[in-house]
This record gives structure tokens, sequence and C-alpha cells, in this order.
């Protein structure tokens, strides 16, 4: 790892910009943005931002309670009811959400060290991943913003009636984002949204929610009404719950554990809010032998490591035809062993520190369960350094599918291959998991490939690559990985209703 010295040096340079005052225009951290303005929470309260490449807090952040999220709820539904954003056309909204985009593009180093600082994450994914992706995702659904229709239908009855359907936002929507790609995640939501005329009250995690404090302020100078956009800061506990029971928001989008996901679907049906929810994974990456064995290996350790393997579609199973097992071993355990954990915000590391210390002792855990059920330990497992929260990549090998590590959920830095015989035996084995959000195969046989992603009952099957993310492509999951679709023209589904309109022309 970098010297102590360069991390907290390079902190130095970057704290300046959590300390803008709103005399200057820009928000002090400690504060959420209600109504276009911002304000303390209610009763006062803050907790800290941490940052995680040293453990230390960087800043204060408002701890929302009941009043300030019905402040902000309020706000939304004013809105979203009247003013100058209830009368903005869908060709306006798009180019607001443009103007959003380029002040992003304008300020994308300054966002990226903000998102790293916040999470852990390398720099360089940060500013070459996270922050272009986002940006794009405004731009996408800004496009979108003024086509989105509905239909003019031939009644199949003999009746003289003219019929056609109209697609209208639904309301005020509850929006809760994690902190593993916290900017990606509110851009993925809110872009849609706003394409589709709703507002948002949109908490982030309060493990990451710097950056999404600056995306207001931008959001604010493009021009966003009052109202539209409310970032309200807490725990899940509190303020998520908060939102989700509030009996003035319409509908709840959701990003997270597959636990507290099943708490908000209990917690929505009481009002029968709109739910979509986007969970966890146990993702199967299954090589055949008859792959490109070393290019195969090499995306593999990308598919589970990136982002310190804190990804619901990570690669986590990975599976090796038996016939290819040693090969693909020794190229697989010799590139891990050689990967290196470093500073976050040098921008040459290529794997950072786990978003905070109660992460990093669930993924030791899940660690030491590995070993004690029989898996063999090749590489890493091991604490980097005193402060912060970095673990080395870690790879087990003789992994069996009923084994704990194979069937949970890490969230971490920990790869579990597991050999199988056939094709249908490599089917079952993937399919064997609560989980369905992404997998992946690996062949050179296109036939097989094809045929065995109609086998795969998750949301994405990436053929020979992984980890492929497009704005136009919808992203979800099967099974307890959740439902409904982000990205895409899917999305638009999610923020907008159906009404049927009948004319009788007798």
């Amino acid at each position: 790892m970098s010297e102590t010295t360069t991390t907290n040096g390079r902190i130095a340079e970057v704290m300046p910009q959590l300390n803008k005052v709103n005399s200057e225009g820009h928000v002090r951290y400690g504060k959420m943005l209600i109504d276009g303005e911002w304000v303390d929470a209610a009763d006062g309260r803050t907790f800290n931002a941490i940052y995680p490449g040293t453990g230390k807090a960087i800043a204060k952040v408002a701890f929302a309670g009941n009043e300030d999220v019905d402040r902000a709820v309020t706000a939304a539904r004013a809105a979203f009811e009247v003013g100058d954003y209830a009368k903005m056309n869908g060709a306006d909204r798009g180019k607001l959400l443009w103007r959003i985009a380029d002040l992003m593009e304008g300020h994308i180093d300054e966002l990226a060290e903000l998102e790293t600082l916040n999470n852990g994450k390398p720099l360089l994914e940060s500013r070459w991943v996270d922050l272009p992706q986002s940006i794009n995702c405004f731009r996408y659904y800004a496009g979108w913003a003024g086509k989105v229709s509905g239909q003019t239908i031939e009644p199949d009855m003999n009746v003289n009636a003219f019929a056609y359907t109209l697609r209208e936002p639904i309301g005020v929507c509850g929006q809760i984002i994690p902190w593993n790609f916290p900017i990606q995640m509110a851009t993925w939501k809110i872009a849609p949204a706003i394409a589709c005329g709703n507002t948002v009250v949109i908490k982030p995690a309060e493990q990451a929610p710097l950056s999404i404090l600056r995306l207001g302020e931008l959001m604010l100078e493009a021009g966003m009404p009052k109202g539209v956009v409310n970032i309200v800061t807490g725990d899940g506990p509190t303020t998520g719950a908060i939102i989700v029971e509030h009996p003035d928001v319409d509908k709840v989008a959701f990003t997270g554990s597959v636990e507290v996901g099943k708490l908000i679907m209990q917690n929505a049906a009481k009002s029968l809010k709109k739910v979509t929810l986007e969970l966890g994974g146990k993702s199967p990456n299954v090589v055949f032998a008859d792959a490109n064995l070393e290019f195969a290996a090499k995306v593999a350790l990308s598919g589970i490591f990136f982002n310190q393997g804190q990804m619901c579609a990570a690669g986590s199973r990975i599976m090796i035809e038996e016939a290819a097992r040693d090969e693909f071993m020794e190229v697989l355990s010799a590139r891990a062993a050689k990967m290196v954990v470093g500073d976050p915000l040098n921008p040459k590391t290529r794997m950072g520190s786990l978003v905070s210390q109660e992460q990093m002792n669930r993924v030791f855990r899940y660690i030491e369960k590995g070993k004690d059920e029989g898996a063999n330990l090749l590489v890493g497992g091991e604490r980097v350094g005193e402060d912060g929260y970095f673990v080395t990549p870690t790879v087990f090998d003789g992994v069996k599918n009923t084994m704990t590590i194979a069937q949970e959920e890490i969230f971490g830095p920990v790869a579990s291959v597991i050999a199988f015989n056939d094709v249908d035996e490599a089917a079952a084995i993937a399919n064997d998991s609560r989980y369905g959000l992404a997998s992946g195969v690996w062949t050179n046989d296109l036939k097989k490939a094809h045929l065995f992603a109609k086998k795969i009952k998750a949301g994405t099957v990436w053929v020979n690559t992984y980890n492929m993310v497009d704005n136009a492509l919808p992203f979800g999951g099967y099974k307890e990985s959740g439902f409904g679709r982000e990205l895409g023209q899917a999305s638009l589904d999610a923020y907008t209703q159906l009404k049927t309109v009948w004319v009788d022309l007798n």
C-alpha cells in the first residue's frame, strides 16, 4: 500500500470541496436538499461520513427524521401537481437532463474524488467507469423524455369507438440507493423518473452520501425546479423506512439486500405502492473447456474483484469444466496472487478498500466459514495494514455448491471455484441458488452459448465477457434478486402508469 502520508496528503487536496459554504452558492455538508434549499435536520442530528481508506471521519452529514422526510415528500408532491415543473413538457425535461449531464462532465474529476473518498473504490474506477456511465445515463434518458407515449388501439368488439392509452407519470417516487455505486445508482433512478415527469425523494446510503449531495448542487445549477429532486440523508431503518411508509409516496425503488427488500415490500403493501427491487446475487460465471482459458480467467477475476467484490452482479461462483480445471486454475491463482491492494486515491490503484469496518468483518466471517467447511484457500484471505478496511483478493478452490460461501452473498473480494463435468451439470449448479441476477458463459461454441443462455435463470447472461452494462439495456433479476428492470426502455415502465381512454363515436 501507499504510505499513509500520501493518502492524508491526497485527502487534504480534496477536502476544500467538502467545506463549501452557502454564501458561495454551495452546500455545506451537514445539510440536505429539500424544496430547493439546503437545510439542517429538524432536530439537528448529524452523523459522520467516513473515508474507508483510513477509517477516519471526513464530513458531517444531516440525519433526516419524520419531519424532514415529510417536508421533502410535501415539496415533491407540490412540484408534481402545480408550478413550473408540472407545466414542463417532455422536450424541456430532456433539455434539463442534458444540462445536468454537461455539468457533471465539467465536474467529473471532483465527483470521482468524492465517490472514492466516501466509498473506498479506486479512483480509476470512479473516474473512468462510474462517472462516465452516470453522465451518459442522464443523456440517454434526456432522449426519451419527449417520447414517452401511449398507443391507439382498435377495439376487438364491434363497436363504433375510438380508444387509446396514455402513459403518465406515477407521482412522488421514493428512491433508496446502495453504497457500492452511489452516484451511478442515483442516476439510474433519478434520470428515468424525471424523463417520465415524476418527482423524487432520494436517500443515499448512509455510508456514501457525499457525491449525491454534490450532484444535488449541480442539478440546482442546471435549473431543476424546487421540490423536483429532494435529497434526504440518514440510515435505512430510520430515514429509509419513513420514506417507504409515507402515505404520499406513490412508488419506491430500492437497490440493496434481499432482506431489506422483503421488508420494503411488506411496508409498501400498507399503501399499495408500486415497487421495483434490484437485490442481491450469487452469480455463476461458467467456463467451458473449449473457451479461451487465459482470457476467461483474466476477466473472471475482474468479474469478482471489481469494486472489491462489492457488486450485486459479481461473478462470485467461478465454474470451470473439469477437463480444463488444472490449466484454468494455474492462470487464475497466479493472476489473483499478483493483484495489489492500494490507496484508493492513487490513480494507479486497481483494488481499494471495502466500505466499512462492518463490511470487512462480514467478509472475514465468510472466509473463516469457507475454511471450516472444507474449501481450499488458494490465495488471499488476509487484511492489509491497520488503517482502513483492506482485504486481499481471495480465491477458494474445491468448493461445493452446498457450501455457505457458494450459497450466500458475501459482497466482498471472495471467489468460490466450483468444478463441473458437462452442460447439464453446469446448468443445474448455476441455477441452484435463490438468486438470479446475472451470469456468464465462456465457450467458442456459439450454439452451446445460446442454448446455455436459455437454461440460465438470470436477468443478464454475458457470453465471453462479464460485467458489461449499457444504459440502453435493461438490468434486473429473477427469483430473490428482485423484480422490475432498470435502464433501457424497460425503466420507463417502472416510472409510468397506463390510462385507457374510450371515446364513443355513435
